[in-house]
């Protein structure tokens, strides 16, 4: 039997040597590459994480200590020893365990996280809660380097150093590449610093000068001024210990032994601590190590070779748009593109490899993308903002007040809008529609297909006011894209085909399944209009009043039904004294959960034949 079989919870870390330790991560390893090429997932971060987590387990007591992932993607190793073993094979699958830690999964889980930046916030919680309550416990925040990008993080390191309370922050540096020389060096200031001896001797120390006569006071400050300059001069990690934090590393995040002993060593310590670890993305799967970024997230792929699948696939709205951006850019000097650590995700980086003094990557900040692309705004150019659709709630705020307030020429391009598979609730981009409608001055395109994004991309970088443009992921419908481009007239809609019982509104993904849905209806002797409205700000009031005497009309859409598309065309009725047999179809007033678009598309009601249903029973 192998040692990973016999790893049933968390307690049977404690009791494994260094060596046998050593051997589960070789284990974990194999196995978390099994699952990810058959499932998809997070392979890289999560390959970096394994000796770290056995080291914490080896140590600390979760779940009564508590244990906080940022971002959730480098969880595996915590999820399959606590428990998920026997279900890991459901990784990211409808009704399977999910890809991030979530709280109502498991009690080893303290906190959910799928957005960056949050576990310090959280963690700090979790310790003034324990302090209030009189308990005793560790609280531990993993965060990665990239998420310490964000700016929550440091907002929470600013308090938690002013707070003083007990807690442990452990800084995963994966990207920082760490001469051996150095790391050594950094290794040995670190056991130092960390030495219960050597707290004392500063004590002793100052003690030793104060009683000195006559001098100890100036004699005590020259050696705080020696101490820090010496500090800043050679330790590395100033900056976290001005905000309050006792420094530890840089120390080898693989060296199971290392880390242990340096835990052991941090319960020690009062007051809040920083350790920094530095691990490889990838570790020991040599296709993630050299290509870290492309096994970051990925799909299934052969393990063997590390290549995914060829896929039979048009090309994607992300590569249409960034294709589209770079023709764009050729022909306009003003244009800029600003994205929040997606560069490949969001379809920029061979922009920014073409234009690279207009291209600008903020890292996990996205309220800072956003104030960024308005001071851009506000001096001349016109900046485009691309982010996924659930991180681009986090510059709320920054559209309203430094956008959309000062009417500024900004255009926020919005992928994986809708649902988006299987990294879950966390990651659907179900609101967008409606946090941008109530927005004034703002204008939101929608495309039904990979052509008309061009079209709308080129209409948007024209406009002097703000726009936003929403669209899904993964591959195009496959229809022909023209390299020219077509200016849209702002608010005009397109009615696909006629009908006399049923007018259909639809916007973006749905435009296609609407047509669907029309043919099912038709095989019934249900004649249905098709409206793609193409944008859901402004309505185009025209269009509606023309298939205001359908028998019922029905409107469609991949965004949550509270405030969003069919909720502007339940607002214009209202609003225009009509009354009128209304269906709205869309996303439910809950978090989906995770599965493949399909899946989760039927699990809403938004299949053709399932929204055909749906129509027929209305107009009984």
């Amino acid at each position: 039997m192998s040692l990973l079989e016999k790893i049933n919870g968390p307690e049977v870390i404690k009791r494994l040597s260094v060596s046998e330790l050593e051997e589960l991560a070789r284990e974990l390893r194999q196995f978390i590459v099994d699952t990810v090429a058959q499932n998809g997932g997070h392979l890289a971060p999560s390959l970096g994480t394994v000796e770290l987590t056995l080291a914490l387990y080896s140590v600390f007591n979760f779940p009564q200590d508590k244990l906080i992932w940022d971002v959730g993607h480098q969880a595996y190793t915590h999820k399959i020893i606590t428990g998920r073993r026997d279900s890991f094979h459901t990784l990211r699958q409808k009704d399977g365990i999910t890809g991030f830690p979530n709280r109502s999964e498991s009690p080893y889980d303290a906190f959910g996280v799928g957005h960056a930046s949050t576990s310090i916030s959280a963690a700090l919680g979790m310790a003034i809660s324990r302090d209030l309550s009189g308990r005793n416990n560790e609280v531990i925040a993993v965060i990665g380097d990239g998420a310490l990008t964000g700016g929550e993080a440091f907002e929470a390191l600013n308090q938690a150093g002013d707070l003083g309370k007990k807690l442990i922050v452990i800084l995963n540096d994966n990207e920082m590449s760490i001469d051996k020389n150095v790391g050594g060096l950094s290794d040995y200031l670190s056991r130092i610093r960390i030495a219960p001896q050597y707290n004392r001797a500063k004590k002793d120390v100052g003690s030793l000068i104060m009683s000195i006569p006559h001098i100890g006071d100036k004699a005590l400050k020259t050696a705080r001024v020696v101490k820090d300059s010496v500090r800043a001069a050679l330790v590395p990690g100033g900056l976290f210990e001005e905000l309050g934090f006792h420094y530890i590393g840089p120390v080898d995040g693989h060296n199971i032994s290392l880390l242990q002993e340096i835990f052991e060593r941090a319960r020690e310590l009062d007051g809040p601590i920083l350790i920094h670890v530095h691990t490889t993305k990838g570790k020991g799967y040599l296709p993630a190590e050299t290509e870290p970024d492309k096994f970051h997230g990925i799909g299934k792929f052969d393990k063997s070779t590390g290549k995914c699948p060829s896929k039979d696939c048009p090309p994607t709205y992300t590569a249409v748009f960034g294709q589209a951006l770079i023709d764009l850019a050729g022909r306009n000097s003003e244009l800029v593109a600003i994205t929040a650590a997606m560069p490949s995700g969001t379809g920029l980086k061979a922009f920014g490899d073409k234009f690279p003094q207009r291209f600008y990557d903020v890292g996990i900040a996205e309220e800072h993308a956003v104030t960024l692309a308005a001071g851009l705004a506000a001096d001349g150019k016109h900046p485009v903002v691309a982010l996924y659709s659930t991180f681009a709630q986090r510059g709320y705020d920054q559209l309203m007040h430094d956008v959309c307030l000062q009417n500024l020429p900004v255009t926020l391009c919005l992928d994986r809008a809708g649902l988006v598979g299987a990294d879950g609730a966390t990651h659907h981009g179900a609101f967008d529609l409606s946090y941008l409608r109530h927005m004034p001055n703002m204008t939101i395109f929608v495309p039904k297909d990979e052509s008309e994004l061009r079209d709308m991309l080129y209409t948007a970088v024209q406009m002097d006011t703000p726009s936003a443009i929403r669209y899904p992921r993964g591959c195009g419908l496959g229809v022909a894209v023209s390299e020219d481009f077509h200016k849209l007239e702002i608010g005009r809609a397109e009615c696909l085909q006629d009908g006399q019982d049923v007018a259909i509104l639809a916007v973006g993904t749905m435009v296609s399944k609407a047509q669907q849905t029309a043919e099912i209806l038709a095989q019934a002797g249900i004649t249905a209009a098709v409206v793609n409205m193409r944008f859901v700000k402004p309505l185009d009031e025209d269009m509606l009043k023309q298939h205001l005497n359908a028998r019922l009309l029905v409107t469609m859409e991949e965004n949550s039904l509270l405030g969003g598309f069919g909720s502007a065309v339940a607002e214009y009725l209202a609003d225009n004294g009509r009354t009128l047999n209304l269906l709205r179809l869309g996303l439910p007033d809950k978090f989906v959960e995770q599965g493949t678009q399909d899946e989760l598309l039927a699990l809403c009601g938004l299949q053709p034949e399932q929204m055909a249903e749906k129509i027929k029973e209305r107009l009984k």
